[in-house]
């Protein structure tokens, strides 16, 4: 993990000051990299003992390091659309991955999102990949594409042979040139190498590690199977939880852990899973030697965040989906100007902090109704009070509230799940119920969201069959 040094500390403390770059007439670019389905395996958040991540340990090295960061949706599209508009699921009402046009959405029609805030106030904004799920015209006009988005597809599943063609891993069968995530860092190479009149807001979006896990050959040899490691699992996980909890991260597409198991491939799947890390850092490495070698080197903010985490088995689960932290859990690293080098920060975060956390950063005006808060106190003072926690939320009446030591659940059947972390990092031992815990869970649910906004029109999960979209949804008295 990274150091502390109590001299560093001091000397960024001593240099950060204000983010007045505006009355400078300096105002810094932002390099916003997102990188898909990527949990905390990674060398500098160490999630597994073999991930090859040097380009990210890089960026770890040189910036601030959020070890306790969390989505707001556990999927994609609603973790990404709350990321950028700066609404809670909970409050908009997007819940699940449809509709994917956030324009089609009455409480997000009018939403003016991160990047087109940034516009509004002299940025050019631009991107290509997988920023928003479905690229918004209006915050990104200038989009380079997503290149084929999780393809190319051999002619034969490789693996996995059930459900959706994208859940399958195995060594791919052509180039990287052919992978979106090398044109995706194309693009991006290309954008930073030409002169601009304004300062941008610059969208890279990397599909991978997103199923399917194909990669090539290179990325595979790199994690010998034989020898790839497990993640740790208990038997008896799920005997103290509801079967509403079970019900609800039940995911019709992901395999099933007893299936992987019996097929000897869980050592493959990992391997996969580790290999298309390993390939997309490459991607992300040749993005940042770009950016070092431009121009824009010295005033240019680097934000790296992943959209949510995923289980490879742990809980005896696959996918997101889920309350809990294998799921919840994301990347989320700072470098750039005045941000510290070396620096971890412990305190619990969320994605939803990000917008907030830009603005001022790069000296805007504050953006009112936004539920997230800057995250730049603790940029400043990695140690900083801080009492909010993380809130995770799938689904209405279903949250998740991540404290720096505790995870609290309740879920729309009022069933509910309390886990130390400092005891139990596995989330194995459900302690809610416990009456010596009450005042500990008194306290994480007065942060449960007060509004649960009704599904928005056209809203579908066909992955989680405990949500009906034909039916209107009524939670448990």
């Amino acid at each position: 993990m990274l150091g502390r040094g109590v001299f560093v500390f001091a000397v960024c403390l001593a240099i950060l000051g204000n983010f007045d770059w505006v009355v400078r007439g300096a105002q810094p670019n932002i390099l916003f990299i997102a990188i898909d389905d990527l949990n905390d395996w990674t060398g500098s958040y160490g999630g597994h003992p073999q991930a090859k991540t040097p380009n990210l340990d890089r960026l770890a090295a040189r910036g601030l390091q959020f070890n306790n960061a969390h989505c707001q949706s556990p999927i994609c599209g609603p973790s990404r659309n709350s990321l950028l508009t700066g609404i809670f699921p909970s409050t908009s009402g997007l819940y699940f991955l449809k509709p994917l046009d956030i324009r089609s959405i009455d409480s997000l029609k009018a939403a003016v999102t991160l990047p087109q805030y940034f516009m509004k106030h002299g940025y050019e904004a631009l991107a290509a990949g997988k920023v928003f799920h479905l690229n918004d015209d209006a915050s990104f006009p200038q989009y380079g594409g997503d290149f084929g988005r999780l393809g190319p597809y051999p002619e034969k599943r490789i693996s996995y042979h059930k459900g959706s063609k994208n859940v399958d891993w195995g060594v791919a069968p052509f180039e990287d040139e052919a992978m979106p995530d090398t044109k995706v860092a194309d693009w991006t190479i290309d954008q930073l190498g030409k002169k601009r009149e304004k300062p941008f807001f610059l969208g890279c979006g990397f599909f991978r590690p997103h199923v399917p896990w194909y990669v090539g050959k290179k990325w595979f040899d790199a994690f010998p199977r034989e020898s790839v490691a497990l993640p740790e699992t208990l038997d008896s996980d799920g005997d103290d939880i509801s079967g509403y909890a079970r019900k609800l991260t039940f995911s019709a597409s992901a395999p099933r852990h007893h299936w992987v198991v019996e097929n000897d491939e869980w050592q493959h799947s990992v391997q996969a899973y580790l290999a298309s890390i390993h390939f997309v850092d490459h991607q992300l490495g040749r993005v940042l030697d770009a950016l070092e070698a431009s121009e824009y080197a010295e005033n240019t903010l680097i934000v790296v965040w992943s959209d949510h985490g995923y289980h490879l088995g742990e809980k005896q689960r696959w996918a997101k989906r889920s309350l809990w932290e294998e799921s919840t859990k994301v990347p989320l690293i700072f470098a750039g100007p005045r941000i510290p080098q070396e620096q971890e920060v412990d305190r619990p975060v969320g994605l939803i902090d990000l917008y907030p956390t830009l603005v001022e950063y790069a000296g805007l005006p504050a953006k009112p109704h936004l539920d997230g808060a800057s995250l730049v106190p603790l940029i400043e003072n990695p140690m900083a009070a801080w009492s909010r926690p993380a809130v995770t939320t799938f689904g209405p009446h279903n949250h998740a509230i991540r404290s720096e030591r505790w995870r609290y659940i309740r879920y729309a059947d009022g069933s509910e799940e309390l886990y130390d972390h400092s005891k139990d990092p596995h989330e194995w031992i459900n302690l809610a119920g416990k009456a010596r815990f009450n005042g500990i869970i008194d306290a994480h649910a007065a942060w449960l969201p007060q509004v649960n906004a009704p599904l928005v029109a056209g809203s579908a999960d066909s992955d989680s069959p405990i949500y009906d979209p034909k039916v209107v949804y009524q939670p448990n008295e």
